[in-house]
């Protein structure tokens, strides 16, 4: 078991466009970013199913929750493997507990002693040993993890698109070192995964 960051992100290093909010969870222009992971390109079409296959838990931050749990969030065709019908338990980094979950047919926790807590808690709910923990964002649970030396791979998705404003993924910081591992380039996106060194 591996602890995955994986994310799409803008050619300059936003994952999400200007303004995101509850309508808007990817802000303007920022649904770009995930053409790759919708396209009829049989080469993305494995990545999805490779990454919902590995997915033993996945931990999100308290905005994406509240944007994916939202109503205009997930549903029957939008949401984490939504057409492979995935279903991991899923873990929210928090300081608060929601009162209520819209979407009560998945597996949510909640975890409010920070992320590495969040990330044991997810991986305490993996049930196959060759599945993996996923964060799958925002941007800021997944700098922090990096920062922190939390993870073993991120998973790179970057979008021949420029969005010039959002959410960075990559906020000041001290200096990282990666090893690019795996490139796939397609017409929606280059693949990228790096390990830390």
């Amino acid at each position: 078991m591996a602890v995955i960051a994986d994310i799409s992100v803008s050619l300059d290093g936003f994952v999400t466009g200007p303004n995101p909010g509850l309508e808007n969870g990817l802000g303007a222009g920022g649904s770009a970013l995930h053409r790759w992971a919708f396209s009829d390109n049989p080469q993305e079409q494995e990545l999805v199913a490779r990454a919902t296959e590995r997915s033993g838990a996945v931990v999100l931050g308290r905005k994406l929750f509240d944007i994916v749990d939202g109503p205009g969030g997930w549903n029957e065709d939008v949401g984490y493997g939504a057409s492979l019908a995935a279903t991991p338990p899923f873990v929210v980094v928090t300081s608060q507990p929601p009162r209520s979950v819209r979407l009560t047919q998945l597996d949510w926790s909640f975890s409010t002693g920070g992320l590495a807590e969040a990330i044991s808690m997810a991986a305490s709910r993996v049930k196959d040993s060759a599945q993996d923990v996923v964060l799958m964002g925002g941007g800021l649970l997944i700098g922090t993890a990096l920062q922190a030396g939390l993870i073993d791979q991120l998973h790179l998705h970057v979008a021949p698109v420029l969005l010039g404003a959002g959410t960075p993924l990559f906020r000041d910081g001290g200096l990282q070192h990666v090893a690019q591992r795996e490139v796939l380039a397609t017409e929606n996106a280059t693949h990228l995964v790096y390990e830390p060194v």
